[in-house]
C-alpha cells in the first residue's frame, strides 16, 4: 500500500485545514450552542457553491478520464478557492500513473479526517452529493450518474443529496426494511418511513432503499432516487441530537410517493442480473462509506489529543515535572491508538480503490476507531482537569459528537459479527 500522498491530496488537506480554522470549527460550535443545524441559506454555503466546491462530489462515478487539478488552498477574506480538487469520500477509480496518484477512496479518508478534526458536524453539512453519491456511483446507469450527479456542477446555489436506509423497525438489520415499492405502469409507488437520514430535509434528491416484498428478504431490495417536490414526500421532523448538531438528521415519510421508473437505480436489468443485487449494492455502499465515517472519529480524537498536548505545554506549572511526564506518557499511548485507527481506515479505503471486496477491512476500522477516539477524549479530559467540562474547551462537545460514530453506519455489535464471519465463517459466527 502506497502511503505517499500526491499533490492533489496535499492541496485538498490544506484547503480543508484553512476552511476548518476559519469556518468549520466556529460554525460547529455555534450550531452546538444554538442547538440547531447550520441553515441551508448560510452565506458560507453560498460562498462554497460559487467557488465550484460541489463539482468535486459531482465527479464521482463518471466514466471519463480526468486529470488532477490543483487549486488554491487559502480560504481567507471570505473566499474558498478549491473548486477543482476531488471531493472527500470520492470513489473515482485511481488513475495509473506509476503508482504516484493517491486513490480517491484513500484521498477521501485522509481529507475527511482533517475535516472532522475541525468539526465533524459542520463538515458533513457541506453542500454536495454527500452520502447519496456512493450508491448512485456504484448502482446507477451512466445516464443516472450524469443526471443526478451532474446537477452539482452548478455554481449558482448550494445543493445537497442524501441517503436513507434506517427505519423505525429496521436499524442495524438492513435485511428487514419495510418500506414498500410496487410497480404501477411506468412508475413505482413507495410507502413507508425512514429515519436518521443526514441532510435529507434540504436535499435535491434522496437515495431510498425499499422492498418489493418483505417476504423475499434481501432479494426484494431495490434502490430509488426520490427527488425534491415529488408528491407524497413529507419531512416528519429534524431530530434533536445529543451531538454533531451542525447538520440536519431528518425522519421522513413516503405516502404513496410516485417515482418514475427511470429513478430505479441501475434499472430492472441490474436486479435481474444476480440474486440479492439490491442488498449487495447497499452493502457495497456501506463498505465504501464506513472507512470515511470511522476516520471521522480519528479526527475528533486527534483534536482532543492536541488540546491536551497544548494544555500540558502551555499551562502546566514549572514545578509539576512528574505530572507533566505522566501526562505525556498517556498522550503517547493515545496517539499510538489513533495512528493505528487511521491506518486501518486508509487500508480499507485502499482495498476499495483496488476494486476488491473490503467488507472485513471496513468493519474492522469502524469497530476500532470510535472507541479509540473516546479513549483519547477521556484521557484529554483527565489531563485538562476541571477546565475540561467547560464548553469553550471543546472536550465535552467532542465526547457527544464521537458517540454517534459508535452507532452510525452500523453499530459495534454489527461490526463484530462481520469481522467474525470473515475470520471463522458465517455458520460459526451466528
Amino acid at each position: 500500500m502506497n502511503l505517499e500522498l500526491d499533490q492533489a491530496t496535499k492541496t485538498a488537506i490544506e484547503m480543508i485545514r484553512a476552511l476548518g480554522k476559519e469556518y468549520l470549527r466556529p460554525l460547529g460550535m455555534e450550531a452546538d450552542r444554538l442547538y440547531r443545524p447550520i441553515p441551508a441559506d448560510h452565506s458560507f454555503f453560498q460562498m462554497l457553491a460559487e467557488s465550484g466546491f460541489m463539482a468535486r462530489g459531482a465527479a464521482m462515478g463518471r466514466d471519463e478520464d480526468r486529470e488532477n487539478e490543483a487549486g488554491a488552498a487559502g480560504a481567507s477574506s471570505g473566499q474558498a478557492k478549491a473548486a477543482s480538487k476531488p471531493a472527500a469520500g470520492s470513489q473515482q477509480p485511481a488513475k495509473k500513473s506509476g503508482g504516484k496518484r493517491t486513490g480517491n477512496a484513500v484521498r477521501g479518508v485522509i481529507v475527511s479526517e482533517e475535516g472532522a478534526y475541525w468539526d465533524r458536524g459542520a463538515m458533513v453539512t457541506l453542500p454536495g452529493p454527500g452520502l447519496g453519491a456512493p450508491p448512485v456511483a456504484k448502482m446507477g446507469t451512466p445516464e443516472q450518474r450524469e443526471r443526478f450527479l451532474g446537477i452539482f456542477n452548478t455554481r449558482e446555489r448550494p445543493l445537497w443529496a442524501a441517503f436513507a436506509m434506517t427505519e423505525p423497525s429496521a436499524g442495524s438489520d438492513v435485511a428487514r426494511i419495510q418500506m414498500r415499492a410496487r410497480k404501477d405502469g411506468d412508475e413505482w409507488i413507495l410507502t413507508g418511513q425512514k429515519m436518521f437520514s443526514s441532510n435529507s430535509a434540504r436535499a435535491e434528491w434522496v437515495v431510498v432503499f425499499a422492498t418489493i416484498d418483505p417476504e423475499l428478504g434481501r432479494a426484494g431490495h431495490r434502490a430509488f432516487v426520490v427527488e425534491k417536490g415529488m408528491p407524497g414526500f413529507e419531512v416528519l421532523r429534524i431530530e434533536a441530537k445529543m451531538g454533531v448538531k451542525a447538520y440536519e438528521t431528518a425522519s421522513f415519510a413516503l405516502d404513496d410517493c410516485r417515482v418514475p421508473a427511470d429513478n430505479l437505480l441501475g434499472s430492472e436489468a441490474y436486479y435481474s442480473a444476480r440474486a440479492n443485487r439490491g442488498f449487495g449494492g447497499a452493502m457495497e455502499t456501506f463498505n465504501a462509506t464506513r472507512p470515511v465515517v470511522a476516520v471521522h472519529s480519528i479526527g475528533i480524537g486527534r483534536a482532543a489529543h492536541d488540546r491536551a498536548r497544548d494544555f500540558v505545554a502551555e499551562e502546566f506549572p514549572a514545578h509539576a515535572a512528574r505530572r507533566r511526564r505522566r501526562a505525556l506518557e498517556r498522550l503517547v499511548g493515545i496517539r499510538r491508538r489513533l495512528e493505528i485507527g487511521k491506518l486501518l481506515c486508509v487500508h480499507a479505503a485502499a482495498v476499495n480503490d483496488e476494486g476488491k471486496p473490503n467488507g472485513r477491512e471496513a468493519a474492522a476500522c469502524k469497530l476500532y476507531s470510535p472507541p479509540a477516539a473516546l479513549a483519547a477524549i477521556q484521557v484529554a479530559a483527565g489531563i485538562v482537569g476541571e477546565a475540561g467540562v467547560r464548553h469553550d474547551q471543546y472536550l465535552e462537545k467532542w465526547a457527544r459528537d464521537v458517540k454517534m460514530l459508535d452507532i452510525g453506519e452500523g453499530t459495534q455489535q454489527v461490526q463484530r459479527r462481520i469481522v467474525a464471519r470473515h475470520l471463522i465463517g458465517p455458520d460459526i459466527a451466528r
